[in-house]
């Protein structure tokens, strides 16, 4: 379906003459003429691809009224069947049945709506408000993203269903089902979830979304749309060193970083036909004469790169690396949460092109492995789960199960009857949050039809050829994995971040005023060796500043009076096993280096003393 919303001072019409035969037309249950003020008029065309599930799009076209409504604040909307939008449309008689139960989806909502007949040529007047939102198009479908992260297609026509496995390292497999008293608790949450169809605690908020505001980490803006993020500078601190870490990750494995458009055009054949295997949540607009869209990956970029480029067999593998800081995708807007579910996100993104088959399976096990080192780094356990055809399956059962004895723990294993996505095979990894459910974080996927489409090829001796193409994000989106990190520490008997990323590693509190300035000495020298720490030098009690560093969920923080001044010694308060421990300014310099040593850091993005951290979020 396409939809064009006008913002309208007033719509007015009046049916003329009827555009078809006497069956075309509607004559009954709508007004002949009308005129609404003050409404969202929306121009409406039906496609042939609509037909596949009316009641789909019929739903999704009322969540897009009611997120276009809500942002201009008003109810009242004008229902006009539009044939010009499309080249593409459905049946009569499936535009009138879209149109007629959009209107009905709407009054139950409390819209005050007025539709105009289909089928008649009409006279009409429009006049259009004028301001930023008061023209908008979408393109609307009955698809919906299945939530693990990579887009693809949820909503589609029924196939027949997977098979899902538990399958160990010790390469036995069983029914994910009857796997579950076998399993850990979160893998157990994973089965549920994938294979039962349960969601966990129904109807509650993940803890993350209060805590991403509690800590002032992020936040919504009313002034943008929804699932669009604000990052304050504390979050801002933890997202760009994830940022960072990923990079360096990627690098060091042989990515090599480039940077592509975040918007393309939807005439390119290539373009189209890839953005069609994804769900349409995307954002779409026109530039001048061109249909252009706002990327949901780093895909079309770096396949145009490789595309243009000259790759010989020796070129092999061949890696191309993007940290796609903005990428887009337009969720429902009840179905945007938090971290979790975002229209605007951070994905790290490398495409790597190998000579066959065999090289894919070798990478996507290397890149799966890899993926494990950023649960460890980030102290998050994560669920694998392996998605295959069951033709790749019966080709490379001995692969499959080398794969699971590599990552050494149990993965859900789902075996596709055949083939409906772009890849024949991949592995996503998943966190469990506090309330059982799982975010999907890293995914490798074999690719089997970019190189052909997007015309990427390599040379040898016997010619050229189509390589096949692993999709790899190490972390997943980067806001998914911040999300995954404050989960975590719902589970936790003292919540904290790593060390790495703890927005102020060291808190030092001085006793009195005349502490100041050697506390200030302490926090300089910790900054020439890479450790962010500040100074709470309010005019409150030890008591209340102490509470503050624990609020603030500051690794380490030392109280700093005469006897800490005089004797040169500290007493450290460890957040991670609530110990005092004693220890020289250099000893405790040394021990917070230890445990970040081989990870990204970043400076302090507030100042040095407390009293000067302003507060974003009210809290």
């Amino acid at each position: 379906m396409r939809l064009l919303f006008i913002h309208s001072d007033h719509l007015e019409f009046e049916a003329r003459e009827q555009a078809g035969p006497d069956d075309l037309a509607e004559t009954e249950g709508v007004p002949m003429d009308g005129r609404m003020e003050d409404c969202v008029t929306a121009f409406v065309s039906v496609e042939s691809d609509d037909e596949a599930d009316l009641d789909g799009v019929v739903a999704n076209a009322s969540d897009e009224l009611r997120d276009v409504t809500g942002q201009l604040n008003t109810n009242r909307v004008v229902l006009y069947p539009y044939a010009h939008l499309s080249e593409d449309l459905a049946t009569p008689d499936a535009a009138k049945t879209v149109m007629r139960d959009l209107e009905a989806a709407l009054e139950d909502d409390g819209y005050e709506v007025l539709r105009a007949p289909f089928g008649w040529y009409k006279a009409f007047e429009v006049s259009c408000k004028g301001h930023p939102l008061s023209e908008l198009s979408r393109h609307v479908s009955a698809h919906r993203d299945d939530g693990n992260g990579d887009g693809e297609e949820g909503g589609e026509p029924d196939r027949d269903p997977s098979e899902w496995l538990v399958l160990h390292p010790d390469g036995s497999t069983e029914d994910a089902v009857a796997a579950k008293p076998n399993v850990s608790e979160d893998m157990r949450a994973f089965v549920e979830d994938e294979v039962e169809d349960v969601t966990a605690s129904p109807g509650e908020e993940p803890p993350h979304v209060e805590l991403m505001q509690e800590k002032s980490l992020a936040g919504y803006d009313d002034l943008s749309d929804v699932g669009n993020l604000r990052w304050y500078p504390r979050g801002k601190l933890v997202r760009d060193l994830l940022m960072t870490y990923v990079s360096d990750l990627v690098v060091e494995y042989g990515g090599m970083p480039v940077e592509t458009p975040i918007m393309y055009d939807l005439g390119a054949r290539p373009v189209d036909e890839h953005a069609g295997k994804f769900g349409e949540r995307q954002y779409r607009f026109e530039s001048g004469d061109r249909r252009m869209m706002l990327r949901f990956a780093a895909c079309f970029g770096q396949f145009s790169i490789m595309r243009d480029m000259h790759v010989s067999e020796s070129d092999l593998p061949l890696r191309i690396y993007e940290m796609s800081t903005y990428s887009f995708r337009r969720e429902q807007k009840g179905e945007v949460t938090g971290l979790k579910r975002l229209r605007s996100f951070t994905m790290p993104d490398m495409h790597t092109a190998t000579t066959d088959m065999d090289g894919a399976r070798a990478e996507l096990l290397r890149q799966a492995k890899l993926s494990l080192r950023t649960s460890d780094d980030l102290g998050l356990d994560y669920q694998p789960a392996v998605r295959l055809t069951r033709e790749f399956y019966e080709d490379n059962r001995e692969w499959v199960a080398e794969l699971v004895a590599e990552l050494d723990k149990p993965a859900l294993l789902e075996v596709i009857p055949e083939r409906h996505h772009y890849w024949s095979a991949k592995i996503d990894f998943a966190a469990v949050d506090g309330l059982g459910r799982p975010i999907e974080n890293p995914t490798v996927q074999i690719d089997v039809e970019s190189a052909e489409r997007f015309d990427i090829t390599y040379t040898d001796a016997d010619g050229s050829h189509h390589p096949p193409i692993l999709h790899y994000s190490p972390s997943g989106g980067i806001e998914r994995v911040v999300a995954a990190l404050l989960e975590e520490t719902t589970t936790m008997e003292t919540p904290r971040l790593p060390v790495w990323l703890s927005p102020t590693q060291v808190r030092f509190v001085p006793v009195g005023e005349e502490h100041v300035e050697y506390c200030d000495e302490l926090v300089d020298d910790l900054a020439a060796a890479d450790v962010r720490a500040d100074v709470d030098e309010r005019s409150e009690t030890v008591g209340k500043r102490i509470a503050r560093a624990e609020t603030d969920w500051v690794p380490y923080y030392a109280v700093v009076g005469d006897r800490e001044v005089d004797g040169g010694r500290l007493d450290v308060n460890v957040r991670a096993t609530d110990e005092e421990v004693e220890m020289t300014p250099q000893e405790f310099r040394e021990r917070v280096r230890s445990e970040t040593d081989g990870l990204p850091s970043e400076k302090r993005y507030l100042p040095k003393h407390v009293s000067d951290h302003p507060s974003f979020t009210g809290r």
